[in-house]
């Protein structure tokens, strides 16, 4: 039976379905018990979709053309490997939201998200109707694949992703790969020197860890702010002035837990000459008053004229005065 005879078939059989006949019998099936009339005709509303879904696909072999809507097989493929990757990328932001660590777990998923979005700007079929890139992108006024790829691009600027992987963005960059190395050794030097007690919420001095992990948090800190110079930070650039958010987050925690929960502090090294500055300004007040007082009592001295000028002054005043 050729395509055009099964389609005619098909065709003639519906309505006979939508009566309530079943296909291959006249009559209609007695219901099952406990079926409630065979989910009141439900079966026969699938089977009747199944056959009209093989009658689109007679006509469009018969037709040798696509409904209005309808996308290629090449479409088709292009559209469901970005689905998938969408649906694996948006997993693992998810999961990786707390503790916070998307850069460093999502970041293959989004390169195969940027992948497959750029398959689907390249394709180009046979004709204009057939351009996988217009039916995809620009065909409708919801545009879900491109509103779905700007989501998922701001959310990767917005961490700052790009400043710990390396520029081909096929893993992360040495300096992330050594701060996540130390800031993991840090955690483990305070979990070990806490030894299992239990964090109270008053502040309290754990002089165990404050002695025992001074040298590895310090070492983190100093890491962390020559990531940051090397970052370029203060520059005029907008998405150059942080590290990545997986990087800050974790320096977060852990100046969280050395300052407020074992309430260590770290000594200042550079004491004299903070001392020699302080006692500088503090006595810039008595200098001040000192040399104010100097100067006033300078001004309030009464010169002494010699008598000698003054017998010279008063010859002068006669002579003009009879001259």
């Amino acid at each position: 039976m050729g395509p055009a005879a099964r389609l005619l078939c098909l065709l003639l059989l519906l309505p006979g379905l939508s009566a309530g006949q079943s296909l291959g019998s006249g009559r209609r099936p007695p219901p099952q018990s406990g079926s409630k009339g065979w989910a009141r005709g439900g079966g026969r509303r699938l089977l009747s979709l199944e056959l009209l879904e093989e009658a689109e696909d007679l006509s469009l072999a018969l037709l040798g053309t696509e409904l209005p809507g309808q996308l290629p097989p090449e479409c088709r493929e292009l559209l469901a490997g970005f689905a998938n990757s969408s649906v694996r990328l948006a997993g693992c932001l998810v999961r990786s939201a707390r503790p916070v660590r998307l850069c460093q777990s999502c970041y293959r998923h989004f390169q195969s998200v940027t992948e497959q979005l750029e398959k689907i700007t390249r394709a180009v079929g046979n004709s204009s109707e057939s351009n996988c890139a217009k039916s995809l992108l620009t065909s409708d006024r919801v545009q879900l694949v491109v509103i779905l790829s700007q989501f998922f691009n701001s959310t990767w600027e917005k961490a700052n992703c790009a400043n710990c992987l390396k520029n081909n963005s096929e893993g992360l960059s040495n300096s992330t790969v050594e701060f996540l190395d130390l800031f993991n050794t840090t955690l483990m030097c305070f979990e070990h020197n806490f030894q299992g007690q239990s964090i109270s919420l008053v502040s309290s001095n754990h002089t165990e860890v404050c002695r025992n992990c001074n040298g590895t948090y310090r070492n983190l800190n100093t890491l962390y702010n020559k990531m940051q110079k090397m970052t370029g930070l203060g520059s005029h650039s907008e998405h150059r002035t942080h590290l990545c958010i997986d990087v800050e987050d974790a320096m977060n925690i852990t100046r969280r837990l050395w300052s407020r929960t074992f309430n260590c502090s770290v000594p200042c090294s550079d004491t004299v000459p903070v001392i020699a500055v302080s006692s500088f300004i503090l006595f810039l007040p008595v200098i001040f008053y000192l040399s104010s007082f100097l100067h006033s009592k300078q001004k309030k001295r009464i010169l002494i004229l010699p008598k000698r000028i003054q017998s010279n002054a008063s010859l002068v005043n006669i002579q003009e005065k009879y001259s």
